[in-house]
């Protein structure tokens, strides 16, 4: 029979021994935590996808001709929407303006940078959704967006909190600084999933119509300033206005140092210059 000091020893064996398994325990407990986090993420990701393959596979049997046309004028916005509209006609649109503290126009910003499908804006366009951007307030347990619904505005949380449901399934909460509503407005399809208050919201919010103004305009400004300097370069002279509209799609401005800027074309020029040799 061991001494009393044996089985004293044994006894802190067994207490350490438990004390690993205690803190693998919790260890693989947090791991399983951020991969359902992680799992969480990625299905939001997933439903957010389909939404935007949905409306574009039911325009496949789209005329040649429209096709085409919504090619040329791809760059006027990120919406799928096509748009006829000239620079012209933009010109004499008067954008609404709500002033802001300058803590709710970071907030705002911060949130659109933040967001996969907006944060590739260019900072004109942001700088002025910011500025067309109104409050709206919600009270505890109110629907602010529908599943299946039409969708005409998209919001940023300045304050509260939200539930996001998908066929009565939970997705997520959200918090202040997070875009939604997004995908209605940048893909003209329905809501994909319902939004509701867990708590009195702040919002900002801004409608489809002024969103589309300022995405066409930019895009619209744009197209035309990257033709004209297109027609200026002795290399393009004498192309089609065709070609040099397609030239200005695949154009990107790239700043070499602060005092140069430099034009360039992606590899989709040299497709194009094969098509004109041929």
């Amino acid at each position: 029979m061991g001494t009393l000091r044996d089985l004293q020893y044994a006894l802190q064996e067994k207490i350490e021994e438990l004390r690993q398994r205690d803190a693998l325990i919790d260890e693989l407990e947090l791991e399983l935590d951020q991969k359902d986090e992680l799992i969480q993420k990625l299905q939001n990701e997933l439903d957010k996808y389909r939404s935007v393959i949905r409306p574009a596979t039911q325009q496949v049997h789209k005329p040649t001709s429209a096709l085409q046309e919504q090619q040329r004028t791809k760059r006027q916005a990120i919406s799928a929407e096509p748009t006829a509209l000239d620079i012209q006609d933009l010109s004499h649109v008067t954008l609404p303006f709500y002033p802001k503290s300058p803590e709710s126009k970071e907030l705002i910003k911060e949130a659109i940078l933040d967001n996969d499908f907006m944060k590739n804006l260019e900072l004109s366009q942001i700088q002025e959704i910011v500025d067309c951007m109104y409050p709206v307030e919600y009270d505890k347990e109110s629907c602010i967006i529908k599943e299946g619904d039409v969708g005409s505005l998209v919001y940023v949380m300045e304050d509260g909190k939200v539930e996001v449901t998908k066929e009565g399934m939970k997705l997520c909460t959200m918090g202040p600084g997070k875009v939604f509503g997004e995908l209605a407005i940048l893909y003209n399809c329905t809501r994909t999933a319902t939004v509701q208050t867990l708590t009195n919201v702040k919002l900002w919010a801004i409608d489809r119509q002024c969103f589309q103004t300022i995405m066409m305009r930019t895009g619209l400004i744009k197209h035309a300033e990257y033709m004209e300097f297109l027609k200026s370069v002795p290399t393009f002279q004498g192309l089609p206005e065709e070609i040099l509209s397609k030239l200005a799609d695949v154009l990107e401005e790239v700043e070499a140092s602060s005092l140069t800027l430099v034009f360039c074309i992606c590899s989709k020029w040299s497709f194009f210059y094969r098509q004109l040799r041929l």
